[in-house]
């Protein structure tokens, strides 16, 4: 029989075409049936849920009252989670915030694209601008989009004017409004950008950033530690803003620089000021508050505060910020009418390049919970992370432990506005708006994790393939580390003991769905 030149018999190629056509339709029709279903306003006519995505930083799954944690408290996350669906086994795609947020508002493993790490605050942007992403798929079906927090996706296209128009960035990539960071509290440059300029810059005092030397002639954390409030304990060496030494260097801006103890009262009072402008028309708030990433500056109403330390004072700021948003749609008498989600970026961090203290003042407190590693690791406490849906006469209250993971939410939205994603669009993404109202408690069946290297999860079992790294990282394996971990989440939900050797046909079986699914994406 004659082939072609990957080995498909000819005859069988029409066989092969229609049956990718029929799987293609079945699942849109299975899409369509899930959105109509998951959603009641597609049926009786009234406009769909508005949605808010509480998207925090650095919050591991032990770091919030609902999920375990007692030495401080925090009433407004936990309300949520009392009168809505919490979830034990939810992820994020990454351990790090650039690659978990990208894959979150395109609906694609970060491991798919080159580049996809850690940016530095004058990166370009990493989403392609005539992709669809979160924001666009609600905004083309009537939703006005708002984002407001942390960005940390990149802006522009190359080298950024910081003094005039800050584009592509939010808005061409589906937001209708943005007040933003350009990407963390601890890296250059220290000022707000909304829309596309930045808030409050004095033209006669340009802004200059560079993240490979020094610019002006502003003190440094290297070479003016005395200066800092904030004592180092690695790198954040560089322009020292607020009395705390940032990564990169910057000069000028000095009347758009942001007091980091009012961020969290600024953030809150722009997400709520989306809210109370939009509340007569369906909206979706992406709302990312820079809590409880470093530097831990907490406003003076939570400084001290706790026993734990200031990363547990600002875990207390963080539901303050919740509670602020909340309050905003009790006002408008929106609870009824709005999907409240909670969740974090990725898994928690103690000691993340600052000397505040906290990894000596934890006093018990487990902030990965009863898992292993966190930010930075392919180990569970590395995307584990605490998700909460809210949603009040829509959603069954209770516990799920259904698999899921952020990168479905940008077609479980869709499907809850009755909203189209094009073909070709979030490959990754799957549809679980029926576990997310607690109608049906199957999750995914498997899902990847990535940090270094790529991790697979499927059922109870877990497989770390360190011959596999996402796609901008080189294969590496440091000395004396199996190429295999398999852990028995059922069993062993820590990671103490790899299973590998003893259980060859699992390892096997996981490799082969892992390398499937990259290259073909999920079916």
């Amino acid at each position: 029989m004659a082939v072609t030149d990957d080995m498909t018999p000819k005859a069988l190629i029409p066989q092969l075409n229609r049956r990718r056509f029929l799987q293609a339709f079945s699942l849109a029709l299975a899409d369509m049936a899930a959105s109509q279903s998951a959603n009641p306003a597609l049926h009786s006519g009234s406009r769909p849920p508005n949605i808010v995505l509480i998207l925090s930083d650095d919050v591991g799954f032990g770091d919030v009252s609902c999920y375990g944690a007692k030495d401080f408290k925090t009433p407004n996350i936990d309300r949520l989670a009392q009168n809505g669906l919490r979830f034990t086994d939810a992820h994020s795609v990454a351990s790090t915030c650039t690659p978990s947020r990208y894959a979150l508002l395109t609906g694609t493993y970060s491991s798919r694209k080159d580049g996809v790490q850690i940016l530095p605050g004058d990166a370009s942007l990493l989403i392609d601008t005539t992709r669809s992403t979160m924001p666009s798929v609600l905004k083309n079906a009537g939703y006005v989009t708002g984002c407001v927090g942390k960005w940390h996706v990149g802006l522009g296209n190359g080298k950024i004017d910081w003094n005039g128009n800050i584009e592509p960035g939010p808005l061409e990539t589906g937001f209708d409004y943005s007040f933003i960071l350009p990407a963390t509290a601890d890296r250059v440059p220290t000022v707000f950008v909304e829309d596309h300029r930045v808030v409050g810059l004095d033209p006669n005092d340009p802004i200059e950033v560079s993240y490979a030397a020094k610019v002006g002639d502003e003190p440094t954390g290297k070479e003016d530690p005395q200066l800092l409030k904030m004592k180092l304990s690695e790198g954040h060496d560089g322009t020292i803003v607020d009395g705390v030494s940032r990564i990169g260097f910057m000069s000028g801006g000095h009347a758009a620089r942001w007091v980091d103890e009012n961020m969290a009262a600024t953030l809150a009072g722009k997400a709520s000021a989306f809210i109370e402008k939009n509340h007569e028309k369906p909206f979706f708030l992406y709302f990312t508050p820079s809590d409880i990433h470093v530097p831990r500056m907490p406003n003076a109403k939570f400084a001290g505060t706790t026993s734990c330390g200031v990363r547990c004072d600002v875990i207390e700021q963080l539901d303050w910020t919740v509670g602020q948003i909340m309050t905003e749609l009790e006002r408008r008498n929106l609870t009824g009418k709005t999907l409240v989600i909670f969740t974090s970026d990725n898994g928690p961090v103690v000691n993340d390049g600052y000397d505040d203290g906290s990894d000596r003042l934890l006093d018990g407190h487990k902030p990965a919970g009863p898992y292993r590693g966190g930010k930075y690791s392919i180990y569970e406490g590395g995307t584990r992370i605490p998700f909460i849906a809210y949603w009040p006469g829509h959603i069954k209250q209770g516990v799920s432990n259904a698999l899921i993971d952020q990168v479905d939410l940008m077609r479980s939205f869709a499907a809850l506005a009755g909203a189209s994603v094009p073909k070709t669009g979030a490959p990754d993404s799957m549809n679980v708006s029926s576990v997310l109202l607690g109608h049906s408690r199957k999750g995914r069946s498997s899902l990847i994790e990535e940090s270094q290297w790529l991790a697979i999860r499927q059922g109870q079992w877990k497989l770390v393939d360190r011959n596999e790294r996402p796609g901008h990282l080189a294969p590496f394996r440091g000395e004396n580390q199996p190429v295999f971990e398999l852990y028995d989440l059922k069993n062993d939900p820590g990671e103490t003991t790899n299973v590998a050797e003893s259980h060859p046909e699992i390892v096997q079986s996981l490799s082969r769905l892992l390398e499937k699914i990259r290259a073909q994406g999920h079916s």
